[in-house]
């Protein structure tokens, strides 16, 4: 424990030290000067600071004012020691601060036993500050843990899906990175663009309810197969629903409504505008874009200057124009991913 005694008289300093020094082992510094003191106290944690109440320039209310004002000394004890018996200068003292009084002339006794009780008062209240900053980093340690392992059953679930829908995972990550870019763009918060970025692999979960004949069939698909098809985005959401966590409810967004359109042609529900999540809407441009590029049993894969201006074609009509912007914006970002080893930077 540090203690940190204020007062002009160099004597006084020197008297109220020793008997402080009897009553404790704590480290003891002395400031003939507020001003130094409140310099000291900058670079020094004390736990009791001991004050004279007439002080030249800096009286010891003013004193334990600018003490409190700082966080780090919002709870420390601050006794204010004071020949003056006035009650509005004791009441003044009270609101700027002081603990404890001490009155001049003093009993060493006394002045030992308050200094004993109030820096035993503090042990504990720093005890049960690192109790408590012990027991923050431990659920903070457990959180970070739970989420790790929600994101590792959601990529592993939608490489299943991938598979599934004769892929091996590259769709689904290079889905997520151009996701998160574009959210980005479009000024959405850090913590925002991270729960899309692991939202975004679920988009086509709903395709597992949809049969193998219709996923995997090599040509056009007829009106009554894309019906079907459509099905997969209910299916999805119906996957989804109820979600206790933010990660599965904006993942849940996502899949019901990634195949609405800006100009509301879309399906299942024909939303348009900013009726359509933001979620679905970033989504949207990055699935497209990816599948645009990917070769299908049903189409070839397209150059990748093609399937951007496709993108720019529809802004306005399928995609929103605003996540259209911010995906031009993000070009040279994006052609990396399509260009780089998607798989490895997602951890696959």
């Amino acid at each position: 424990m540090r203690v940190l005694i204020v007062d002009d008289s160099r004597s006084s300093l020197a008297m109220i030290g020793t008997i402080v020094k009897a009553a404790t082992n704590a480290d003891i510094d002395s400031c003939t000067h507020p001003f130094d003191a409140l310099e000291r106290s900058l670079a020094t944690q004390y736990d009791l600071v001991l004050v004279d109440h007439i002080m030249p320039e800096m009286d010891g209310v003013q004193f334990t004012g600018a003490l409190r004002a700082r966080d780090s000394y919002r709870l420390v004890p601050i006794i204010m020691v004071t020949s003056d018996m006035d009650r509005n200068t004791r009441i003044e003292a009270i609101r700027a601060g002081a603990t404890d009084f001490v009155n001049k002339p003093f009993d060493p006794t006394e002045l030992q036993a308050r200094v004993a009780n109030l820096l035993s008062l503090r042990a504990a209240q720093v005890e049960l500050a690192d109790r408590a900053n012990w027991l923050a980093r431990e659920v903070e340690q457990a959180t970070a843990h739970l989420l790790q392992r929600e994101e590792e059953i959601i990529w592993r679930l939608a490489r299943a899906i991938e598979y599934r829908d004769g892929d091996t995972g590259g769709h689904v990550s290079r889905v997520a990175q151009i996701s998160q870019l574009i959210a980005r763009g479009i000024g959405l918060s850090p913590q925002r663009c991270r729960t899309i970025y692991l939202a975004a692999p679920l988009h086509d979960i709903g395709k597992i309810g949809i049969a193998d004949a219709i996923l995997g069939k090599p040509g056009k698909l007829t009106p009554e197969e894309f019906g079907i098809m459509r099905e997969h985005v209910t299916i999805g959401a119906r996957i989804l629903e109820n979600g206790s966590s933010e990660l599965i409810k904006i993942a849940e967004l996502i899949a019901q409504s990634h195949h609405e359109r800006w100009d509301g042609a879309g399906y299942p529900d024909k939303l348009s505008g900013t009726d359509i999540p933001i979620e679905a809407r970033v989504v949207a441009i990055a699935d497209v874009f990816d599948a645009l590029c990917s070769e299908r049993p049903y189409k070839k894969a397209w150059p990748i200057d093609k399937a951007y201006a496709e993108i720019l074609a529809c802004s306005g009509t399928h995609f929103d124009p605003a996540c259209v912007a911010s995906f031009c914006t993000k070009w040279s970002e994006i052609e990396a991913i399509m260009g780089g080893n998607v798989n490895q930077a997602v951890g696959f």
